[in-house]
């Protein structure tokens, strides 16, 4: 790719038609990005090396950068997380240097007498034989000439051309960064929608909400494995403690509960409150149902384990242990969009739910912290303790209900297993 032929203008031309196309596509940044610099490459531009970065809106991320290197077959991914725009790596970078500065376009040589080498990427760069580096800003809607854009892209273009990029190298590079702008502004806003929705209802539901299940009454109907949880003494401690504090103590037993459910594959739909309702899905037949128990059961587990570091440390903080229940049972569970036309929320109806939801509740009665149905324990092979049958309010039929194993229940049988296997 090292030549010293500028880059074709009706080649160029192509890759930029190229890009507003892909804007009207269904393209993501990453093939995006990919197909742009390749494209160059063959339009005369010896890229070496590309970066795209952007902020985003996500829970746990504030921007994503994008790589693309020529010696690799795909691009790099990096999330940066919320705080890390004060880190000592970042502040070393060009791009931290436009945004302070508001310098919308930087160069620096990196070879010859003019080569200037004044921000630690640009000696590694330097390293894999790197000649040229170029970076633009571009900043999404309308902001004074003294206001550094809060919202765009940044790109840095790097070349291995011996002296570096050509007149008309970037000339190009300048006629595509603005297309390359606008395509990239509607696939940020398309993976911001996707980020928002996923967070606030949940990855399935947010996708059904995005191929257009908005109206009131769309929904699915779906056989699960269904969790409900509730904190203890939530009232108590709404009452009596600080609003920052008290959120800070929901959002710990969040993560052990809810936490717990998506390490084990499930999906929350609803915080009500101070529970959690959530489904591990049955996508099959009898298989399927076992393998959504044993997540369901797992995450109980896990749930109780990160319990136990939890309140070890609120111990040595002097503060009380959290306690909850949970409550799992098997069956369908309408999701779909209730309220008034104006104003809709995807959320969970149907009996199944209501029945998880009072398992959870004689969670409180029995002395138990989790308690499934016959369903959920039929499917099972474990050594469930039978807790009898009882009649839930609102439930038509009283319920057979059972605890797990106790803790070293599983031990025991495990134990049992390599004896007879030994035999």
């Amino acid at each position: 790719m090292g030549n010293d032929c500028g880059a074709g203008g009706g080649l160029v031309d192509g890759v930029a038609d190229w890009v507003v196309s892909e804007a009207l596509g269904k393209t993501r940044i990453d093939t995006l990005l990919q197909g742009c610099c390749d494209r160059l490459c063959s339009a005369g531009i010896p890229l070496l090396r590309v970066s795209l970065a952007f902020p985003t809106l996500h829970p746990l991320f504030a921007a994503v950068t994008h790589i693309w290197r020529r010696w690799e077959d795909e691009i790099e991914r990096d999330e940066h997380r919320h705080g890390t725009g004060t880190s000592p790596e970042w502040k070393r970078s060009p791009f931290y240097h436009m945004q302070k500065v508001q310098v919308p376009f930087l160069r620096r040589r990196l070879t010859g007498p003019d080569a200037v080498i004044d921000f630690p990427i640009l000696d590694d760069l330097l390293e894999v034989g790197a000649t040229d580096y170029l970076a633009y800003m571009v900043g999404f809607g309308h902001f004074t000439e003294n206001e550094a854009p809060r919202d765009g892209i940044i790109v840095s273009w790097t070349t291995d051309r011996p002296g570096g990029f050509t007149d008309s190298d970037i000339q190009a590079l300048m006629r595509i960064q603005r297309r390359l702008a606008v395509a990239c502004k509607v696939m940020i806003r398309e993976e911001i929608t996707h980020n928002i929705l996923t967070a606030y209802l949940g990855p399935d539901a947010g996708q059904q909400v995005l191929e257009g299940n908005i109206q009131l009454g769309d929904g699915t109907t779906t056989h699960a494995v269904i969790w409900f949880s509730d904190l203890r003494n939530s009232t108590t401690m709404a009452d009596t403690l600080p609003p920052e504090e008290f959120l800070a103590t929901l959002n710990a037993y969040f993560e052990c509960t809810a936490g717990a459910v998506l390490a084990q594959g499930g999906e929350v739909l609803r915080f009500v409150g101070d529970a959690v309702l959530a489904i591990f899905a049955i996508r099959g037949g009898k298989a399927a149902a076992r393998s959504a128990c044993r997540k369901a059961i797992r995450a109980a587990g896990e749930a109780a384990k990160r319990q136990a570091v939890l309140n070890k440390l609120r111990a040595s903080e002097g503060k009380p242990p959290l306690a909850y229940g949970i409550g799992l049972h098997v069956g369908d569970v309408h999701y779909g969009n209730i309220g008034v036309p104006e104003r809709v929320e995807f959320s969970v109806v149907g009996p199944a739910a209501n029945e998880a939801s009072r398992l959870q509740a004689l969670t409180k009665a029995l002395g138990e912290p989790v308690l499934v149905s016959g369903e959920v324990a039929a499917r099972l092979d474990l050594d469930w303790r039978p807790m009898g049958r009882h009649e839930l309010r609102g439930v038509g039929d009283p319920l057979e209900v059972f605890a797990p194993p106790a803790p070293d229940a599983e031990l025991r049988r495990a134990r049992r297993r390599a004896a007879a296997a030994a035999r």
